[in-house]
């Protein structure tokens, strides 16, 4: 008896082991199925609703802003409705439908994360720390973190800045880039957050603050739209390289395919350089034929030739 009982508990371990096993391959599938059901997610909500939810900035000029009619438009606001076609298409539907949905630099990822939108048309960097929670396609501008400050003060560089009061947006990269290079020089700056790149520019403008710190071409769209632009500079050595790329749900690979195709096709048939020339080169009509002429970047014209996804540390 003593045998048969030892078979017994031999086999009742096999049988445990053998279930444990099920369990686990049956957990693995049911986790593939899992993401293959996700990754069909917004397409499938796309489709079925015949609505594409897009996010925008109402002061991330000339990327994503409101014209005076509270519409959004800019340079980001084009991409996406190419990207919008490029999922009609996809879909094969005789009508897609556009909603905009107002998002800020502090609920932008947020709002990816949860399914609110389904793209983020702004200023956002793509970075690895991002890439955690959200996807980004190919970048679509690249830009440098630097300051805007009132002509009058003369200041130059970040030396200048200490014990000085400094500016950036809530919830943008710069906040960090602006701490470390206080900490690096030991400037002693008091560092101060606007809700949006507006406030933080008026922080200036009304000097509650020293100078605004957030990547160049925004500072150049301020300054150009300031009531008197001769009256601030930007400056300072670069801080950082920020890549800006268009923000949708993470681990969405049927939906990321088709974004990704048409970044790559707007690329590689030259349409992004006839978008830059019309945002950056030309008179912009929604803000009364204002020029930036901000010619293309060394890097970003570099990056084209290399689109990809993974451009940000």
């Amino acid at each position: 008896m003593g045998i048969k009982d030892g078979k017994g508990g031999q086999g009742s371990n096999a049988a445990a082991r053998c279930n444990a096993g099920l369990g686990v391959v049956l957990a693995v599938t049911l986790s593939i199925a899992a993401a293959a059901a996700h990754a069909e997610d917004v397409l499938a909500k796309i489709r079925d609703s015949k609505t594409i939810t897009i996010g925008y900035r109402e002061a991330s000029f000339p990327f994503s802003f409101v014209d005076q009619d509270k519409k959004p438009v800019g340079y980001a606001i084009d991409l996406c409705l190419k990207i919008a076609d490029a999922v009609k298409q996809q879909l094969k539907l005789q009508q897609l439908n556009i909603a905009y949905v107002p998002v800020t630099s502090s609920n932008r990822i947020d709002m990816i994360a949860s399914g609110k939108i389904d793209l983020e048309c702004g200023s956002t960097t793509n970075n690895a720390e991002r890439r955690k929670q959200v996807g980004f396609t190919i970048a679509h501008f690249m830009a440098s973190s630097r300051m805007l400050v009132r002509t009058e003060d003369k200041i130059k560089n970040w030396p200048d800045l200490r014990d000085k009061k400094v500016v950036t947006t809530k919830g943008t990269t710069s906040v960090k880039s602006l701490v470390d290079r206080g900490q690096v020089r030991s400037l002693n700056m008091t560092i101060l957050e606007g809700r949006d790149h507006n406030e933080s520019f008026k922080m200036v403008e009304d000097k509650a603050a020293d100078a605004f710190v957030m990547d160049d071409v925004l500072l150049y769209g301020l300054k150009a739209t300031a009531k008197d632009p001769a009256a601030y500079a930007i400056v300072g050595e670069p801080l950082t390289t920020e890549p800006y790329a268009i923000m949708l749900p993470k681990g969405d690979t049927n939906y990321k395919a088709v974004v990704d195709r048409e970044m790559g096709r707007i690329i590689h048939d030259g349409e992004i350089n006839k978008l830059y020339t019309k945002w950056f080169l030309s008179p912009i009509p929604a803000k009364n034929n204002l020029v930036l002429n901000m010619p293309m970047g060394y890097l970003f014209r570099e990056s084209l030739r290399f689109p990809s996804d993974q451009v940000g540390n």
